[in-house]
């Protein structure tokens, strides 16, 4: 039986291992350094107490269990590729298969140390929430929430969550009785942050913005993160009590200890099908990856995981003697649930067509629903819908 390794507890490397595992072809592993998956897109409800943080986790042990693949938990140092090799912190292991999808780091901006985030490790979102709680007890506070871009990368660009939780935050802050002693600023170095989302969105989004009395600061390049603000290139400067700050993703540091192909952002290079150029038992999926298209494409769970089951698929045709068929291109699209905490926004593109629709009161609860569904899934629990 052939080995396939796959490094990395997320959604596309989780996908893959399930895929393959099913097929019973392969001795299926999965390498991750820590021992569950986090799933980022519910965590935004961390921080304004809607969502515990073990709620926001499935253990990996569990899923391993329903779909019996093996599990290591280490982490991965480095790939000697032309070797078959993987090298941990306390192994090296071999393979004849393997998927690389351990996630990307973060472009580092000055000052960084003064932010937290919602989208990097998951323990920040506890951190998140015990600086909110402070500013709630205090009763007053100024907080401004951002992204960042990447101008080597535009696919490494995470704007969604920002704009989740400060709309999450204002509606926590309503509830309190404490909207009107807070000031809440979002911030962006683009001068069309959302654009990604399509032209209605723009207009959708400064609506939302107003309904909801948050000023912006868009436009203008970051310099410095410091202890009670934001400095930007025009010498200003936003007050803040709190920062939270999704910068852009970048390759990951361990790659620079491999021999895989690298784009310039440091992301690993594939084909469609994500074959690693070079190596035909090599893989790449999700935000390891370095991702083709439109200017509009982003990194996005739903993506992660499609690559995920096109790698199984494509490995499965390789290791039968067949070309691989399944490519990751035609599923690019932009699909979210823009939660509001008292509402939602469906977020829709692909290809030509552009829309956001706006859903009051329901569009909340069918976010929180496929929470639920997508931690059952993980586990068996219950059975995935067709292109979900």
């Amino acid at each position: 039986m052939k080995k396939v390794l796959i490094l990395g507890g997320g959604f596309a490397g989780v996908q893959t291992a399930i895929e393959l595992q099913k097929s019973k072809e392969f001795e299926v592993t999965l390498v991750s350094d820590r021992d569950y998956l986090f799933v980022y897109p519910i965590s935004i409800w961390i921080p304004v107490h809607l969502k515990k943080f073990e709620d926001v986790q499935v253990p990996l042990e569990k899923i391993r269990k329903k779909f019996n693949f093996k599990l290591i938990i280490d982490k991965v140092i480095g790939i000697r590729a032309a070797d078959n090799e993987v090298i941990c912190e306390s192994q090296v292991l071999s393979y004849d298969y393997l998927v690389v999808a351990f996630g990307a780091d973060k472009v580092q901006h000055k000052g960084m140390n003064h932010t937290l985030t919602i989208c990097g490790k998951p323990e920040m979102s506890v951190l998140l929430r015990d600086k909110l709680d402070s500013l709630v007890a205090r009763g007053s506070g100024k907080i401004a929430i951002g992204f960042g871009g990447n101008p080597k990368d535009k696919s490494a660009v995470r704007g969604g969550p920002a704009f989740e939780l400060i709309f999450n935050i204002q509606h926590y802050l309503k509830k309190k009785k404490l909207a009107d002693k807070f000031e809440l600023t979002f911030f962006a170095p683009m001068d069309e942050p959302g654009a990604k989302m399509g032209p209605g969105a723009l207009g959708m989004l400064d609506k939302m913005f107003k309904r909801y009395n948050i000023k912006i600061r868009f436009g203008k390049k970051i310099t410095e993160f410091v202890e009670d603000g934001v400095l930007f290139e025009d010498g200003s400067k936003l007050d803040s009590d709190m920062i939270m700050f999704i910068s852009a993703g970048t390759g990951s540091a361990i790659l620079k200890n491999t021999d895989l192909p690298l784009s310039e952002a440091g992301f690993v290079k594939i084909n469609n099908y994500g074959q690693v150029p070079g190596y035909e038992n090599v893989f790449a999926a999700g935000d390891t990856a370095a991702y083709e298209g439109p200017d509009w494409i982003s990194k996005q769970g739903h993506i992660a995981e499609v690559m995920g089951r096109n790698v199984a698929d494509n490995i499965m045709a390789i290791n039968n003697g067949l070309f691989p068929n399944k490519g990751y291109q035609e599923h690019l699209s932009i699909l979210c649930v823009m939660d509001t905490g008292d509402g939602a926004a469906f977020v829709y593109r692909k290809g030509e067509k552009a829309f956001l629709i706006p859903m009051p009161f329901i569009g909340h609860w069918l976010k929180r629903g496929w929470g639920v569904y997508a931690k059952l899934t993980k586990t068996g629990k219950f059975p995935r819908l067709p292109n979900m």
